[in-house]
């Protein structure tokens, strides 16, 4: 019954066209399993006065082949790139680094020994604030201290460079033999269509303070499927700031909402659209923790991956995102409804503090942090305080308040086949509306118990734990 249910899915699936049982199998898509040919960490952060964040990335290869992957570190209020080179990766190999506080700004430290182009320094690679002078967010190096990170593949790598980036065997592995050798400028000879499986996460730690906030990256998988197309496409040498996310192909997504599977064909449409339509979402959910006895606190982290697109020559500013970017930030209208955990509820008009230019609630920089009653877990500058008055409960996020009005929060596709995931029922619309903003992100929760007493004193028992984010779709 069930070879007999997925023939006929297939088949009516390819009868719909280019958006049949291929044309979904070639979309980028959000994979839940965690494994993917771009990932994106949704925050890091050096913040703190005397008690600063490091923040520690991984990205692991899980395959059997070597791959050369572009690795961004953007700020959080605009997006800038503070700093981006090539990675290799042989195969099974994991890399990583300590995002730590460099002077008034941030930087990387590593001691691991993949190959990357150009080579990071022994002290470490400062963070820089050249792009900085593109906007009116201000200049200064302490921009760079929190925002989050870009990992895109640009291809598996063989023959003599496979060599040459692979470590030296038996074990313990040692340097790879070629690393000096790998081209800085032009295209390796050696470079195939990527097939994906990298994951890694971020540890935000709090060495003196104590505490450990962990995340998992967003893995998009089927970023690139076009084998002979997808190496020209997406390879850049060290000193690009090419590859992007805007670099999806085919321009297609495909998404799960509720009870169908959602195909959308973006040819013709703003490039990043398709990354977009796999992060767009209408409402946003998750829980806060303020009880005074265990001296809690809260904050989300709320990133808008694909917003910086959207602005000013590159695209229309009255689609998806509502302003360009001004120093204060380009604002984003939300609505907010707090609840305890005994159904009493409160709706927000407005909440935050400070107050948006706008006059209502609204998010305005690209990495967010909302901090609940300023209890600041994550020492933010790039921070809303929500206030509230109960204790302990959950907030719901949603992207279409009344004063936002199409076709602003809206994304709008082409050709579209919407599968019921119940009745195998699959049906074809000319469009498809998708309502909301592209966000990821996480809550981030502290507790302090400062009763606890040893042998030979107070002992410092300060607990941190996150919650990705859970949310809903509204595809029409």
């Amino acid at each position: 019954m069930n070879t007999f249910k997925r023939k006929s899915l297939y088949a009516a699936l390819a009868g719909l066209g280019a958006l049949g049982a291929t044309g979904a199998a070639q979309a980028v898509n959000v994979n839940p399993d965690g494994l993917g040919q771009a990932l994106i960490y949704p925050y890091y952060t050096t913040q703190g006065t005397n008690a600063p964040y490091n923040s520690l990335l991984s990205v692991v290869n899980s395959t059997n082949s070597g791959k050369v992957v572009k690795v961004r570190f953007l700020e959080g209020k605009n997006s800038k790139e503070v700093l981006d080179f090539n990675l290799w990766l042989s195969p099974r190999d994991v890399w990583t680094t300590a995002i730590i506080p460099m002077g008034v700004g941030a930087g990387i430290i590593t001691s691991d020994l993949s190959c990357t182009t150009p080579k990071i320094p022994a002290a470490g690679q400062p963070f820089t604030n050249i792009k900085f002078s593109e906007d009116a967010a201000g200049t200064g190096l302490d921009r760079t201290k929190e925002g989050y990170v870009e990992i895109i593949e640009m291809g598996n790598v063989t023959g003599a460079t496979l060599i040459a980036i692979t470590h030296a065997q038996p074990s313990p592995p040692g340097v790879p033999p070629g690393c000096a050798g790998l081209p800085p400028v032009t295209q390796p000879t050696d470079l195939v269509a990527g097939n994906g499986g990298l994951f890694g996460g971020i540890s935000l730690i709090n060495p003196i303070g104590g505490g450990d906030v962990t995340e998992d990256v967003v893995a998009l998988a089927s970023f690139c499927t076009l084998p002979t197309n997808c190496p020209n496409i997406l390879w850049a040498p060290a000193g690009s700031i090419l590859p992007d996310l805007s670099l999806v192909s085919p321009k297609t997504s495909v998404v799960f909402n509720n009870t169908e599977v959602v195909t959308t064909d973006w040819t013709g449409a703003f490039p990043i659209d398709p990354v977009s339509a796999v992060l767009m979402h209408d409402n946003i959910y998750n829980e806060f923790v303020l009880d005074p006895g265990t001296a809690s606190g809260t904050d989300w982290v709320v990133t808008f991956p694909t917003k910086h697109f959207y602005y000013n020559a590159q695209n229309n500013v009255t689609k998806l995102f509502e302003s360009n970017f001004r120093a204060s930030g380009a604002c984003d209208d939300i609505l907010l409804t707090q609840y305890n955990r005994e159904e009493q509820t409160v709706v927000n008009v407005p909440g935050f503090s400070p107050p948006s230019p706008t006059g209502t609630d609204a998010i305005c920089w690209e990495a967010n942090v909302i901090s609940f009653n300023n209890t600041n877990v994550l020492q933010s500058v790039n921070k809303s305080i929500l206030t509230t008055g109960f204790q302990n409960g959950w907030v719901s996020l949603n992207f279409l308040p009344l004063s936002v009005t199409a076709p602003v929060h809206q994304l709008i596709g082409g050709q579209t086949v919407r599968q019921n995931t119940t009745s195998f029922t699959p049906t074809s619309q000319a469009t498809a509306t998708y309502n909301g903003l592209p966000v990821i992100g996480f809550a981030a929760q502290s507790f302090n118990n400062g009763t606890l007493v040893g042998p030979t004193g107070p002992i410092q028992a300060h607990y941190t734990g996150s919650f990705i984010h859970k949310y809903t779709r509204l595809i029409q």
